[in-house]
């Protein structure tokens, strides 16, 4: 999944850099609890809850890796379901835009295990609209500069 956002990749990879925005814009994350001082370096976590309340799931997000302002990849987490792999690419394209790509695979759990077309599709509709809202965020504080 991918989308031309009108604003440069350091522009979108500070959205990316600020983990209590991440309940803004991350489809399913409904609440941010706690985002380590060193986030997003290697190893540092964002704690979050994930779902709908009274059935939302507490859990974390890890860095595994970080290259900014082109690459942020995280381990999110949300046992009992599974976790997943998430990578942000970032490439810039034309005057001051980027293409933001975003690849998600269930990595462990039960998630990993019940695939299917269905959860494909779901996946690509949730992540088409994360990125719509990273978009927002990023395109807004290019409005503020």
């Amino acid at each position: 999944m991918e989308k031309v956002i009108d604003a440069s990749p350091q522009q979108v990879f500070d959205v990316l850099a600020d983990g209590w925005t991440y309940s803004d814009w991350v489809v399913g994350t409904a609440h941010v609890r706690d985002v380590d001082d060193a986030w997003p370096r290697v190893g540092s976590q964002l704690h979050h809850r994930a779902g709908p309340w009274p059935f939302s799931l507490q859990d974390a997000s890890t860095v595994l890796l970080s290259e900014p302002p082109h690459r942020l990849v995280l381990r999110a987490g949300l046992w009992p379901a599974g976790e997943a792999i998430v990578t942000f690419t970032l490439d810039p394209v034309g005057d001051g835009a980027t293409r933001v790509r975003i690849g998600e695979d269930f990595a462990a759990g039960p998630l990993r295990w019940i695939r299917t077309k269905l959860n494909d599709v779901v996946l690509h509709l949730r992540n088409r609209e994360t990125l719509n809202r990273l978009s927002d965020i990023a395109t807004r504080q290019t409005d503020k500069r």
